[in-house]
């Protein structure tokens, strides 16, 4: 069936190729829409004007504890004004990235949620890797559409998302904020961030040189693509292609909503998966080459928080799950765990998904545990020639802490009650006149809820244990406080 969809639209997808057309962006708009797109022709538009470093002016945005992604403040610069399938101008980047072996110092950021190094790309459907036309890096190939809707008056609402990005002197960081989908849809909007480095800036864990970042992934396909309501129609894309038909990887391609993954090449998966994952990899001098297995995780904390001494045992442990896969065709892993831990502190198991695909579940019990700093790391092997080895390392701190009495976390600028609790929490912040937002995560860092000048927090649909209350006070955060739902 995916073959199928993808000759059916094939006429939707563009690459560059030898002729050149000059066309207005309305004049393409209705190509697009009437299927009549040339794929042999470069469509230059007429009318496109790049923005002149225009800075993010949206006030500064905390990133969730522990979260991959970097916040955008005055430090980002608008890739592109609002548009359907344009690019950035040609960036200059102050630091070599190694991708496959070939060398680049200057990239594309396309619209259509990827970069590329040799020419933009305006294709807005995307194709399964590998693939012997795109030489791309794609935390999300897809349809993107930032121009939002138009009024009953015909003005634009100019609410369909944006794309920044940021150079340093290690790391270009590039972040779709919020973006809708074509043809000017924002019922649905996704964010995501791709960051590639020079393999040695700390952006990137574990030594690797490009990371894949997701918050809420709402849609997959454009109308264009032959998706309706944002879903169906030709699968998006994840994944990296150098375009010689041998060095790629492919995290999977998704055309759905829900949380359903089977790995990289078997039926299409929900966009739901990637809510709140890290991908981190390294595609430096290894053409022709093994791709080592992908780790693919929530972002967790540089160190883990556990705690010992509560009455209720079962707040002792903190959890989490990892996904384990293989990004090529044939191979299988195998998992391996080790810790310093006492025996039976640290305990993992391994679930198959699908010949390519594993579901490994940590967990770390302090009871009875020393209170102190241990370290655990789960290590995936693959079969290929050279073995491909990835390992992602854990910090967990032990610390010892009485059950909280059911009182009121009393401080000068804010009170919190009651903790622990059955359902609601109250927070009453002392300046009233200041906005403040809050923010409940588990003990990994995972965000929970997120709430705005809001005084009160229903816990009652979770599971009873420890989470972590942030609150900011003017976009400055203030305290985090543990909580106890029982």
């Amino acid at each position: 069936m995916k073959k199928l969809f993808l000759i059916v639209f094939a006429s939707a997808s563009v690459a560059y190729g030898q002729s050149t057309v000059s066309i207005s962006s309305e004049d393409y708009q209705q190509l697009k829409l009437s299927g009549t797109i040339d794929p042999n022709v470069t469509y230059v538009f007429t009318d496109v004007a790049f923005p002149t470093n225009i800075k993010y002016n949206g006030g500064l945005q905390k990133n969730d504890l522990c979260d991959c992604m970097v916040p955008l403040d005055s430090s980002f610069t608008l890739a592109m004004l609002p548009n359907d399938d344009n690019s950035s101008p040609l960036i200059s980047l102050p630091f070599t990235f190694d991708f496959y072996g070939n060398t680049y110092n200057s990239v594309f950021i396309n619209n259509n949620g990827n970069v590329s190094f040799q020419a933009p790309y305006i294709t807005w459907s995307a194709n399964s890797f590998p693939d012997s036309t795109y030489n791309m890096i794609a935390p999300f190939w897809a349809d993107v559409d930032t121009r939002g809707g138009y009024d009953s008056l015909g003005n634009s609402l100019g609410n369909g998302g944006s794309v920044w990005y940021k150079v340093t002197p290690t790391a270009l960081i590039v972040n779709w904020d919020n973006v809708g989908y074509f043809n000017m849809h924002n019922d649905l909007v996704s964010s995501f961030q791709l960051i590639i480095t020079n393999g040695s800036d700390s952006l990137v864990s574990a030594g690797g040189n490009v990371s894949f970042c997701y918050q809420d992934m709402q849609w997959t396909t454009g109308d264009a693509s032959g998706g309706f309501g944002g879903f169906g129609g030709i699968p998006a894309t994840v994944g990296v292609n150098i375009g010689n038909g041998i060095d790629y990887f492919q995290v999977g391609r998704f055309d759905q909503a829900g949380t359903s993954f089977d790995g990289p090449f078997n039926g299409n998966d929900g966009v739901d998966f990637l809510d709140g994952q890290e991908i981190y990899f390294n595609v430096a001098g290894i053409s022709t080459s093994n791709t080592p297995p992908l780790l693919i995780s929530s972002a967790i904390c540089d160190t883990i928080d556990v705690f010992t001494g509560d009455t209720l045992k079962s707040l002792n442990t903190t959890g989490f799950n990892i996904g384990i896969m293989t990004p090529e065709n044939g191979q299988t892993i195998e998992i391996t765990g080790n810790s310093d831990a006492p025996a039976g502190a640290f305990s993992y198991s391994v679930t198959q998904i699908s010949e390519q695909f594993y579901d490994l579940e940590a967990s770390f019990n302090a009871t009875g545990v020393v209170p102190g700093i241990y370290h655990a790391s789960i290590t995936a092997t693959d079969n290929g020639t050279p073995v491909g080895i990835a390992t992602r390392n854990f910090v967990f701190e032990v610390i010892y802490e009485q059950a909280a009495s059911a009182n009121e976390i009393n401080r000068p600028s804010y009170k919190v009650y009651p903790n622990p609790t059955n359902d609601l929490i109250n927070i009453t912040i002392s300046d009233s006149d200041k906005n403040f937002q809050i923010e409940l995560m588990d003990l990994s860092g995972q965000l929970i809820l997120s709430e705005s000048n809001k005084n009160e927090l229903n816990l009652n649909h979770l599971s009873n244990g420890v989470y972590l209350l942030k609150i900011s006070l003017e976009d400055q955060v203030i305290a985090t406080e543990r909580i106890i739902k029982n």
